[in-house]
């Protein structure tokens, strides 16, 4: 007797992306694609139904993205295991998709034998990630490691940027300046391993710096 399928739903706005995935994927008669969706919304509706064992799932896509999908699935759908499936091999996007709870994360320039191995590996209950991904969790993981704490004057820029104040508000209110600032700025990003504006937000938000808006 074979074994039961696994459950796949897919995750995309790009329709020409999303057929060609499920188009071949579909040939594996161990994957079940239970749907395809082309935004967050559409996708939790199609779990509610369908129940997936794995969702495959784009980042960059309207209203909600696959990184804030993440979250919803795991309150929504506690058992499902998310693989990210991205263009984008930034340090922030693969930190914070593992850091939100994705099993694994997968470049759009893999084969198709490596996105149905991804699936396989993370249906398994294991972890998966395309060769460029790993280089960059390792690098992160490695930063991590050289890294030290924010100093006091660090912090206080952190939170300063957070708020939105630019390097020439900053610089007024700690009487430094705009060159320092920014110095200080750099260091903040390296010791943290992240590199946009955004992101230190969000750190800053995360770990109770900030309040939220």
């Amino acid at each position: 007797m074979s074994p039961t399928p696994t459950k796949v739903l897919l995750v995309d706005d790009h329709p020409l992306v999303l057929e060609g995935i499920r188009a071949v994927i579909e040939t594996y008669p161990h994957i079940d694609v239970v749907g395809a969706a082309s935004s967050a919304k559409e996708a939790l509706s199609i779990a509610n139904r369908t129940e997936p064992e794995i969702v495959v799932m784009d980042i960059n896509m309207a209203e909600i993205n696959g990184i804030d999908a993440i979250e919803l699935f795991k309150e929504q759908h506690p058992n499902v295991r998310i693989l990210m499936l991205s263009m984008h091999d930034s340090k922030e996007y693969i930190s914070t998709s593992v850091m939100y709870g994705a099993s694994g994360y997968i470049l759009k320039d893999v084969s198709t034998n490596e996105i149905v191995s991804a699936i396989e590996a993370v249906a398994a209950g294991g972890t998966y990630f395309s060769s460029g991904v790993a280089d960059v969790l390792l690098n992160l993981q490695e930063d991590k490691e050289n890294r030290g704490p924010l100093s006091t004057r660090e912090q206080s820029i952190l939170i300063l940027v957070a708020e939105g104040k630019s390097s020439k508000d900053v610089s007024k209110m700690l009487n430094i300046s705009v060159r320092t600032v920014e110095t200080h700025r750099k260091n903040i990003k390296k010791k943290l391993g992240i590199n946009t504006t955004a992101g230190l937000t969000r750190y800053a938000i995360e770990n109770g710096l900030i309040g939220t808006k």
